[in-house]
Order: C-alpha cells, then sequence, then structure tokens
C-alpha cells in the first residue's frame, strides 16, 4: 500500500507497445569495477587495469554482470519504483555486445514491445520489453529482453 502523499503508481493499463525512453545515465570507475569484480567476478581483466589492456578486452573491463546491475539498478530506480511491478518470470535474451571500460558512460533505454494481459488472472498483465545500454560513443555495449509482470 502507498503512504497517502505518495504518487499513484502506474499500472498495466498505461503500457503500450511503441512506449519507451531513456533510464538515466552512470559512470564506470575504477574503484566500483574492482569492487564488484572483488566479490562476484575475480578475474584478472577485471581486477586489474594492466590486466585488462593486455587481454582481448582492451582495457580494464567491467563484469557483464557488473553491467547487468547498473541496467538493473537503473530500471529499478526511474522506472519500476513507480509501477505495480509483480516480478518477471525470467530474461529472454541477455547480451553483451562489448567491453564496458572504466571512464565510460553508460545510458540505459528500454521500449515496450508489446502488452498482454493474464489469461488467467485479472489482477495482472504483462509487459514485453527491450533494454539496452550504450557507451559515450553511441556504440551499444548491453542488451536484454524480458516480460515485467504488472498489477492492473
Amino acid at each position: 500500500m502507498n503512504p497517502p502523499d505518495a504518487p499513484a503508481l502506474k499500472g498495466f493499463e498505461s503500457f503500450t507497445a511503441g512506449d519507451g525512453g531513456s533510464l538515466g545515465t552512470v559512470e564506470i570507475t575504477a574503484a566500483d569495477v574492482v569492487a564488484f569484480a572483488s566479490d562476484w567476478d575475480p578475474q584478472p581483466f577485471h581486477l586489474d587495469a594492466e590486466a585488462g589492456r593486455a587481454s582481448p578486452l582492451g582495457g580494464h573491463a567491467a563484469s557483464g554482470w557488473h553491467t547487468a546491475s547498473l541496467l538493473m539498478r537503473l530500471l529499478a530506480t526511474n522506472l519500476l519504483k513507480g509501477v505495480k511491478s509483480m516480478g518477471s518470470p525470467g530474461v529472454r535474451d541477455l547480451k553483451w555486445l562489448r567491453p564496458v571500460l572504466v571512464g565510460d558512460t553508460l545510458e540505459a533505454t528500454f521500449a515496450v514491445l508489446a502488452v498482454r494481459p493474464s489469461a488467467t488472472r485479472t489482477d495482472r498483465g504483462y509487459v514485453d520489453a527491450s533494454f539496452q545500454m550504450t557507451n559515450q560513443h553511441g556504440e551499444p555495449v548491453f542488451a536484454m529482453t524480458t516480460t515485467i509482470i504488472v498489477g492492473r
């Protein structure tokens, strides 16, 4: 339940195929890359700038899982917090398209692909959406397609 002064959350009916926009930007710092890699993906090219430059990635690179987590943070903060989100049945497609390097600035965007009411539960519908992150050069670095369950 929302507090009395909180804005109303967007429901399933608020989404239309073709909707979309920016979810914001995030800068990739060496400290964040090393911290994430130390906890979750301790490969040399994530932990050390020199090892990154010597790798096929061409520089000190963020873990792909770090990039996915950054997208999730932007999605949660700039879209889902205002939506009657009921979770997701999963990601259908997830791609790391090019290395994300220390110093990059990523922008996350989304596009609604399709909307459909649940055939069995009248309290919800499904929003199929694609998400992309591009670097400061406009090059795609990450993409995923998923379904969001949204309350009616």
